[in-house]
């Protein structure tokens, strides 16, 4: 691996988005090869271009601004997927205009890799919030996808993917293009996806992660984040998002989500006190009339203290109905639950949210710390968004850190609390117990 690969990702950053560039992207790709080659093994490299069909339309219909909006929110969805539904290596970056790449370096059926590039295009094209005026912005994306060959050359992959994903471009109803000219492979229909997941919601295989979070200050464990997985038999780890947007088709989020909040929080009533839950809310828990009530039925049953529980809401949540949304936190507000506006900086924030929303916390996105510690005008957002929570009298929490500077300086700044892989990536809830009897001084 080259002693610069650091120095190269860092230099070719886009100013726009905060992701790499091209060169950044092959200096990965390159790093991963020469790095299995040592090893006398063949990296397995799966690779896919992202591209924005008549992007052009948004920068004409509402300005330059929005289009870049769009943009620095497409990248921040990407940079999720890949979070969520990648277990190995991987990079994202931004080859120019409306083309963003993502590379893994992890093994791969081919049969999962069209499902993971099936399900990115889905979450892209959902709206996002049109920052110059009411409404929303919808996108069309492309995407060309391919397995590398043998020490295929970064600039081989790169121009194979382009060249596929301006053809796709070209045609319509083909959202997923492979470079090989395939269009579809044998696979899991979603009809079958969403069988599979009631199947696997009745045998209870639906698994809950859980993220620590620590204090920034002291470095003691506050909590964790329950994030779901699903370990498919064919397609392998399917992660929250697209876990939710299955359910979503198959009209079963509400008991997704029921499932997926009564385990969490049966599981925190047996965390010493101190310690907190956080749970995410998707737009479509929001949409539910009863929401409040199902959420304030389960910590009830549970036997969890109320003002130990943390609903993470995102932007994406709120596009629907915002006072809406409003009062049903406002209720879960009432009996002691706290709300965090999560993904803070990634894409546009609309900042009626601030005023409206019954908030405790806001937690920052990864992309609004990645820079802090090198890049002046990193550093000088961080610091605003800082001044401006706590002016509101919101705590700060920071997704993300993976460095020791990172964390220094968060906690230097006034950030409250954070979670990354510095202290401690996702694990089971027999993992978790473990983890919290040895960092907890309560225990």
């Amino acid at each position: 691996m080259p002693s610069d690969l650091t120095e190269v990702l860092d230099d070719n950053r886009d100013t726009l988005t905060g992701l790499v560039g091209s060169d950044g992207a092959r200096a990965r790709i390159v790093a991963w090869q020469q790095k299995a080659v040592l090893e006398g093994e063949t990296a397995p490299i799966h690779a896919l271009m992202l591209g924005l069909r008549r992007f052009d339309t948004v920068n004409l219909a509402y300005g330059e601004a929005a289009g870049d909006s769009a943009l620095v929110a497409v990248a921040a969805r990407i940079l999720r997927f890949a979070a969520d539904e990648l277990a190995g290596e991987w990079v994202v970056a931004r080859m120019g205009g409306g083309n963003f790449l993502l590379a893994a370096n992890e093994p791969c059926s081919r049969e999962r890799w069209q499902w993971l590039a099936e399900t990115l295009a889905e979450s892209v094209s959902r709206p996002i919030a049109n920052p110059v005026g009411a409404g929303t912005l919808r996108l069309w994306p492309r995407i060309a996808l391919m397995r590398t060959l043998k020490q295929e050359s970064a600039d081989a992959v790169f121009g194979r993917l382009a060249e596929t994903l301006e053809r796709a471009r070209q045609e319509t109803g083909r959202r997923v293009v492979w470079v090989d000219g395939d269009v579809s492979i044998a696979g899991r229909s979603g009809a079958q996806l969403e069988a599979d997941l009631l199947a696997a919601l009745d045998r209870d295989e639906i698994e809950i992660l859980y993220q620590p979070q620590f204090r920034a200050d002291d470095d003691e464990l506050v909590g964790a984040e329950a994030l779901a997985r699903w370990e498919h038999p064919l397609l392998g780890r399917i992660g929250a998002g697209a876990l939710f947007a299955i359910a979503e088709r198959a009209d079963h989020v509400a008991q997704l989500s029921r499932h997926i909040a009564a385990r969490a929080v049966a599981e925190a009533a047996h965390w010493p006190d101190p310690l907190r839950l956080s749970l995410n809310v998707t737009p479509a828990d929001l949409a539910v009339g009863n929401f409040a009530d199902d959420i304030a039925g389960v910590v009830k049953a549970a036997g969890l203290c109320p003002d130990r529980l943390t609903l993470e809401i995102t932007e994406q949540a709120l596009l629907t109905d915002l006072d809406r949304s409003a009062q049903a936190l406002g209720r879960l507000v009432e009996l002691g639950i706290r709300i965090a506006l999560d993904d803070f900086g990634a894409g546009f924030c609309n900042f009626r949210y601030l005023k409206i929303l019954p908030l405790h916390y806001l937690k920052l996105d990864r992309t609004m710390v990645d820079g802090i510690t090198d890049d002046p005008r990193d550093l000088a957002v961080f610091r605003g968004i800082l001044a401006m929570a706590h002016a509101l009298e919101l705590d700060v929490i920071a997704e993300g850190i993976e460095t020791e500077d990172q964390r220094r300086l968060i906690a230097a700044e006034g950030c409250a609390s954070y979670q990354g892989f510095l202290r401690a990536k996702p694990m089971d809830v027999a993992e978790f117990r473990l983890f919290a009897a040895s960092h907890s001084p309560l225990l």
